[in-house]
């Protein structure tokens, strides 16, 4: 697939309100002769991409609408020795992000950029560093970042901006990659080094086709900067009418009916817009588990929800990751839990399951900002409960919650397969058990339609 490079402003233009973006002033430095390393030709390379762009960096900055909202806007310039970072350039990205945090404004970067510029060596290269401040000291004050990674994205500008940002949106066919396309080894596989690629691997939230951007750019900045309520979020509703189990077996298998709603229908009953976040950043995902940020009532809220499936590493990475953001960014989270265990398979241990679950289990305990928990299904074990908020649990009619599955705990007591139902009794595994037990807060109903006007 090939994609269409354009300028910086070409880009800028194509994704803010028309006529509202105002270029930041460009900090003034003083250069020796061909640069820094004296590098023979230097200056008249850096005269040759002007004449060719019409820029004097190979980044633009300054602030714009997007939706109508206001965002300080990064663009690279790939047509300017190929993006690349040099002393200026990082100038002019220390500028933006200090722009951004002076004036509480979320941070857009366009990128397209082909690593640092080797005229200026080491001097270029340490200009990541800045960068990686800059991001660290705008991540601090709880502002978002937001990276649209365009064709290409490579080298230190993929390793700071854009994998460093909380939101990671990629063009169809950009190149991406640490590695760029002349150093990487020659049996390399070229899928790999693509927005789809990364996007697979967990490194890139979503994939969006170039006339969706605006409007994808705009509902982030419009749930990012909506209000946030100053206490939990109410639980959703029950999607189930369904009386309350008389057995502790009968709620195991009301939970483990293949007709009972998912966590997709409850976050689409739940939100009036929501936008999704993709994989652990450390090259996997697990499409078991939902994470995201939406609208209820017009307020931003987190979600993290299990699907059913044994869930994996990935989806407690995931999960862990977008829990910090929220708590970052101030937004109070929702968690769905439904799963009859972690993954126990060989490749689930090869990836870290134990540690995964720990850090969801730290993210959940050490989060600001309250976080609601609904059982919609099966609660299986530690693997349900890392997604639990201690003291803010409620559970559907149509769920179960379990220190362990019957039949594995009727088999740990070495009782035969049959008495697995009776077992589920003795757990108190039921919705009513939970909350007398103190585990969950109360059963939720269905929702009641309102007065007909």
């Amino acid at each position: 697939m090939t994609t269409t490079r354009l300028s910086a402003r070409a880009a800028i233009a194509s994704v803010t309100d028309p006529g509202s973006f105002a270029e930041l002033p460009a900090p003034h430095r003083e250069c020796a002769p061909d640069g820094p390393l004296t590098w023979a030709g230097y200056d008249d390379s850096r005269a040759r991409a002007t004449t060719r762009t019409g820029e004097q960096e190979s980044v633009v900055t300054g602030t714009a609408l997007i939706g109508g909202r206001q965002a300080t806007v990064i663009s690279f310039e790939f047509g300017f020795l190929g993006g690349s970072l040099g002393e200026r350039t990082g100038d002019r990205l220390e500028a933006a992000y200090t722009h951004a945090r002076e004036h509480r404004l979320p941070l857009v970067s366009l990128i397209a950029t082909g690593g640092s510029r080797m005229q200026e060596g080491m001097l270029a290269l340490t200009q990541l560093q800045r960068v990686a401040r800059q991001c660290v000291l705008t991540r601090a004050a709880g502002l978002p970042q937001i990276a649209v990674l365009r064709d290409p994205t490579t080298g230190g500008g993929w390793a700071t901006l854009g994998a460093g940002a909380d939101v990671v949106l990629a063009l169809p066919g950009a190149q991406v990659g640490f590695a760029g396309s002349r150093v990487r080894p020659a049996d390399a596989d070229p899928a790999a080094y693509t927005a789809e690629g990364q996007y697979a691997a967990g490194h890139v939230d979503a994939v969006v086709p170039a006339p969706e951007l605006p409007a994808t750019l705009a509902d982030w900045l419009r749930v990012l900067a909506a209000p946030r309520s100053a206490g939990p979020v109410e639980p959703p509703a029950a999607l189930s009418d369904v009386p309350p189990p008389p057995t502790g077996w009968d709620a195991v298998r009301q939970a483990r009916h293949p007709g009972r709603p998912r966590a997709e229908a409850y976050l689409d009953a739940y939100f009036t817009l929501r936008l999704p976040l993709s994989g652990d950043r450390a090259g996997a995902t697990d499409p078991g588990m939902l994470c995201g940020f939406g609208l209820r009532e017009g307020r931003a809220v987190a979600y993290a929800a299990q699907c059913g499936t044994a869930t994996r590493p990935a989806g407690y990475r995931t999960a862990a990751r977008v829990i910090r953001l929220a708590d970052r960014l101030g937004v109070p989270v929702l968690t769905l839990v439904d799963t009859p265990g972690a993954a126990n398979d060989a490749a689930a241990e090869h990836s870290g399951a134990g540690a995964a679950i720990a850090d969801t289990f730290a993210a959940v305990a050490a989060a600001g900002v309250p976080v609601t928990t609904l059982l919609i299904g099966e609660g299986g074990s530690g693997g349900a409960l890392a997604l639990a908020a201690p003291g803010n649990t409620w559970v559907t009619p149509d769920s179960y919650f379990s220190v362990i599955a019957p039949e594995l705990a009727a088999a740990i007591l070495k009782r035969p397969a049959s008495e697995a139902p009776s077992t589920a009794d003795q757990l108190r595994i039921r919705p009513q058990d939970l909350v007398s037990l103190g585990v969950a807060r109360g059963v939720v109903a269905p929702a009641r339609p309102g007065p007909a006007g």
